[in-house]
C-alpha cells in the first residue's frame, strides 16, 4: 500500500515537473519571436510624423519621443513593485519582481514572481495563457487559448504600449488617433479582428498622466466576461535613450470609480530594446 501510494506521489511529481518545464520553454519561445517583430532598422523619429494628429496627441509624442530617436516599438521592461491578490478594501499586496517583453500590435509576456514570507507565486501572462504556479510546483491558474483571454489581454498591452512603446502607436495602418479634449486623446488600433481604443490624458507640457479604457474582463463578482473600466496612473518620468517613459505606474480595475484597487504597482528597473541599443534609464 505505502509502496503504491509512494509510486503515485512520485509520477505526480515528475508530471508537475515536466508542465513547469513546458511552461518554461514556452515562455523563452514567446520571448524570441516577440523580439523579432522588432524591424532591424527601424525609421527615426521626425515630428512631421505627427501631423494630422489632435493637438494632445501630439504633445504626448513630442514629450515621449526625441527627435532623431530611432522607432523601437518592441521591449524588455524589468520591474519590482506590488501585486495585489485582494479587494480594495483588503488589498493584501504580495512583493513582486517581473520582466515583460511588449510588442504591440503581435503581444506581450509578463513573466512575474512573488513571495511573502513562505508563500511563494510565479508564472506568466500573455495575449495566449495565464499560467501561475504556487511554490514552484502547484499549478494554481492556468487559462486562456480562447477568445475571451485574447481579448483581455489585447487591452492591456496596448494601453501599455502607449505609455512604455510610444513609437509603436505613432499613427499607421490600424491605429488612429482623436481629440477628447484640450488635454486628453483616444488611440484606437485594430488587429485581428480586435479593436481597441485607449484614452490619454496630459499635462501641458505633453507628459501623459494616466490611461483609462474599456477592458474586456471578468475580474467582477459574477465572473462574467464585460467590458469594465481599467486604468492607471504614470509618474516618475526618466530618460530611455530618447524616449521620455514612467518609471512608475499604478494601475486596476474599476478605474475612476469608488471601487477602483490598483492591483499592479511597478516601478521600473531597466528597459531595454531587443537591438542591445539602450539598456536602462540614462543617468543625470
Amino acid at each position: 500500500m505505502w509502496l503504491l501510494l509512494l509510486s503515485v506521489l512520485c509520477l505526480l511529481l515528475v508530471s508537475l515537473t515536466l508542465i513547469r518545464l513546458l511552461d518554461w520553454h514556452a515562455d523563452r519561445q514567446l520571448v524570441k519571436w516577440l523580439h523579432r517583430q522588432q524591424p532591424a532598422a527601424p525609421a527615426k523619429f521626425a515630428l512631421h510624423m505627427l501631423e494630422g494628429l489632435p493637438e494632445p496627441a501630439r504633445r504626448f509624442f513630442s514629450f515621449a519621443i526625441a527627435p532623431g530617436t530611432p522607432l523601437y516599438t518592441v521591449a524588455d521592461i524589468e520591474m519590482t513593485g506590488q501585486f495585489g491578490m485582494g479587494d480594495v478594501h483588503k488589498p493584501n499586496y504580495l512583493p513582486m519582481q517581473a520582466r515583460q517583453t511588449l510588442a504591440l500590435p503581435t503581444g506581450f509576456i509578463w513573466q512575474m514572481q512573488a513571495s511573502r514570507r513562505w508563500l511563494r507565486m510565479s508564472g506568466s501572462d500573455s495575449q495566449h495563457w495565464t499560467r501561475f504556479w504556487l511554490q514552484g510546483l502547484l499549478p494554481v491558474a492556468r487559462l486562456g487559448g480562447d477568445e475571451n483571454h485574447t481579448r483581455a489581454a489585447f487591452g492591456r498591452y496596448v494601453a501599455e504600449a502607449v505609455f512604455w512603446t510610444p513609437a509603436a502607436v505613432l499613427p499607421g495602418p490600424g491605429i488612429s488617433w482623436s481629440r477628447l479634449s484640450a488635454n486628453s486623446a483616444r488611440l484606437t488600433v485594430n488587429y485581428a479582428g480586435m479593436q481597441q481604443e485607449v484614452d490619454i490624458s496630459v499635462a501641458e507640457n505633453g507628459q501623459p498622466t494616466q490611461v483609462s479604457f474599456m477592458r474586456w474582463s471578468n475580474a467582477n463578482p459574477q465572473r462574467r466576461y464585460q467590458l469594465q473600466p481599467f486604468g492607471g496612473y504614470l509618474s516618475q518620468f526618466r530618460q530611455f535613450n530618447g524616449f521620455c517613459l514612467p518609471c512608475h505606474v499604478e494601475a486596476g480595475n474599476q478605474f475612476a470609480t469608488e471601487h477602483y484597487f490598483a492591483f499592479f504597482v511597478a516601478d521600473i528597473r531597466a528597459i531595454k530594446w531587443p537591438l542591445n541599443l539602450s539598456h536602462s534609464a540614462d543617468t543625470d
